[in-house]
């Protein structure tokens, strides 16, 4: 019963602090994405993934809840974690969009939770999303997203350190 289901992002692992979720683990120091902290995810039913972010003070804005600029790196986050838990193919995406409604204060030291909905994948590439995050079963925020998957590029590791590209 320790089964890890077929849609997790490459990588993901239980995680060990919070059964039932996965993990990448803690970013790199020093990253943008440490800021954010451990990002958890799990499948949510089919089409359906939740995510989740441990508030700290941290996160804080000067008004004492959480910072607009926390909540929208974490919303963005849980797109690719939680579009890949709601069956979002593999590849490499980026955000074409990400909107973002903000319903009600975010509270700090509570958990924010965050519904991510698969509405539908294209042929061509575009992912397309809705959700909200919540504290406590209260909607705190609303958001709608679209990714699209790329080809990387190929490396260069040739001279010119990439400028000019």
């Amino acid at each position: 019963m320790n089964e890890k289901p077929a849609a997790l992002p490459n990588g993901a692992e239980p995680d060990p602090d919070h059964p039932g979720w996965y993990s990448w683990g803690d970013f790199p120091r020093g990253s943008f994405a440490a800021q954010t902290g451990r990002l958890l995810f799990r499948p949510d039913g089919p089409g359906r993934a939740r995510t989740r972010m441990m508030v700290t003070e941290a996160h804080q804005n000067i008004g004492g809840s959480i910072h607009g600029g926390a909540v929208m790196s974490f919303i963005d986050m849980s797109l690719f974690a939680g579009g890949r838990c709601a069956g979002m193919g593999e590849g490499h995406y980026v955000t074409l969009d990400c909107h973002t409604r903000f319903v009600a204060r975010g509270r700090i030291g509570i958990a924010l939770d965050a519904e991510v909905r698969l509405l539908k994948q294209t042929r061509g590439g575009l992912v397309f999303f809705a959700g909200h995050c919540e504290q406590e079963g209260e909607i705190c925020y609303a958001f709608t997203g679209t990714l699209k998957k790329i080809s990387p590029r190929p490396r260069s590791d040739v001279g010119d350190a990439g400028l000019g590209r």
